[in-house]
């Protein structure tokens, strides 16, 4: 079955209407992520998606054409390591319907197909159950706990590590 939404880097062109939509997401963005809300933000954003250590993913509901999230890889290292780092955030309206994990999905694909990674980790603040069972769905393993790990906000904040490996991959 083809998937419901379609990834793609993110684009200049993209920055009002994802600005947009994250103002219009504040309710469902905290105390989890702080996204880009202005144009300087989204700016600082577009420029740390070099494609070499960073990449960002507009995902889109093929039949709306709506935004459903982002999902960004970072920290991209290449070498005996060939790992990322992964986050995500959904957008208001669009959540409840599985959209997100398919986006993610998505992205993880690429991260093993494409790039060639060997390891994808999401890192994930434990009170977010949402998130929690997202990657669960995909097959990632919780493999750690880590205090005061993320600066969020303004506020550090504790973090589960959530990983998996290509030959892991379902997807």
């Amino acid at each position: 079955m083809p998937s419901r939404v379609a990834i793609r880097p993110v684009q200049a062109s993209d920055g009002a209407e994802l600005v947009a939509a994250n103002l219009a997401s504040i309710d469902l963005h905290e105390p989890w992520v702080s996204p880009c809300r202005d144009q300087a933000s989204f700016l600082g954003y577009l420029m740390r998606c070099d494609g070499d250590r960073s990449m960002g993913f507009i995902a889109r509901d093929r039949e709306s054409g709506r935004i459903v999230g982002v999902v960004n890889l970072s920290e991209i290292v290449r070498g005996f390591f060939q790992s990322a780092y992964m986050g995500y955030y959904g957008m208001a309206g669009m959540t409840g319907r599985g959209l997100m994990g398919e986006a993610v999905g998505l992205v993880v694909a690429h991260a093993f197909g494409e790039l060639g990674l060997h390891r994808v980790e999401a890192n994930i603040q434990p009170g977010n159950e949402p998130s929690r069972a997202l990657v669960k769905r995909l097959g990632f393993r919780q493999e750690g706990y880590s205090p005061r790990y993320l600066k969020i906000d303004g506020d550090w904040r504790d973090h589960e590590r959530w990983a998996v490996l290509s030959e892991e991959w379902r997807g």
